[in-house]
């Protein structure tokens, strides 16, 4: 019988391999920040600042167990994933709406964190990829850098449907197309891949966003009117679906 030893457990890297079905959960596990959050802050009228305070536990939680496991764990991944989620919906629309620095600002300024923690992280160990993801140091500058892309991604989304006029499903066909074009650089260029990594998972948050507003906002906003506790329980349980579904591979560690 095969075993894994020390040096292929090492040659692992604690984030999955970005195959296809990567990208379907990411997307949901999106959306589903997108309603959960807003499920919290505007459904049960906790406000944001409340609601990104219960959000920003959780994840601190998630993200230490995600760090101190050993190796890539399925469903602390994406749970993971989902608290960022859930925390960067609230923490945008408390930074646009509640300290009242707007869609245009929140978005700049989101943008420089998560270019500045991109930059630190290149400097200080010499790549962003996510097959150098091993280690708790590394971990670090990991999950910052997708806390403030989710952030960002909300406060996008937001700018989009509603200070461009597009509205929810208009701003999402703008993310999906953004996305073909990563796609079609991926598959046509030499473009670093790295680098279409990170434009699509800063992406995918936007669209998810805008998905999740489409949703569960009023017909009058030009939503669906969706519960948004309904639609977190649908998308919640796709996901859980996803995850016995499809075969989740931890990354192959660049040696």
């Amino acid at each position: 019988m095969h075993t894994s030893t020390p040096s292929a457990t090492h040659a692992l890297a604690k984030v999955p391999e970005v195959t296809l079905g990567f990208w379907i959960i990411k997307i949901a596990a999106t959306t589903l920040g997108e309603t959960g959050g807003d499920s919290v802050s505007m459904s049960m009228n906790l406000g944001y600042l409340e609601a990104t305070l219960i959000f920003a536990a959780v994840f601190v939680i998630c993200v230490t167990a995600q760090i101190r496991a050993e190796r890539f764990r399925p469903f602390l991944y994406w749970a993971t994933i989902v608290a960022t989620t859930t925390v960067g919906t609230t923490l945008a629309d408390f930074a646009d709406r509640s300290l009242g620095i707007g869609y245009a600002g929140g978005s700049t300024l989101l943008l420089a964190l998560l270019l500045g923690t991109l930059w630190l992280w290149q400097r200080t160990l010499g790549s962003v990829s996510i097959r150098t993801v091993d280690s708790p140091r590394v971990e670090a500058f990991y999950w910052a850098t997708i806390l403030f892309s989710q952030t960002l991604g909300t406060a996008l989304g937001d700018w989009t449907a509603a200070s461009m006029g597009l509205g929810y499903a208009g701003a999402a066909l703008v993310f999906a197309s953004l996305l073909l074009v990563v796609a079609a650089a991926y598959y046509w260029t030499d473009v670093s891949r790295v680098f279409l990594f990170w434009a699509a998972f800063v992406l995918t948050r936007p669209l998810g966003a805008t998905v999740g507003d489409f949703l569960d906002k009023p017909h009058s906003l030009g939503g669906l009117a969706m519960s948004r506790y309904a639609a977190s329980v649908v998308l919640l349980l796709f996901i859980l679906v996803c995850l016995l579904v499809i075969r989740q591979r931890p990354a192959r560690r660049v040696l």
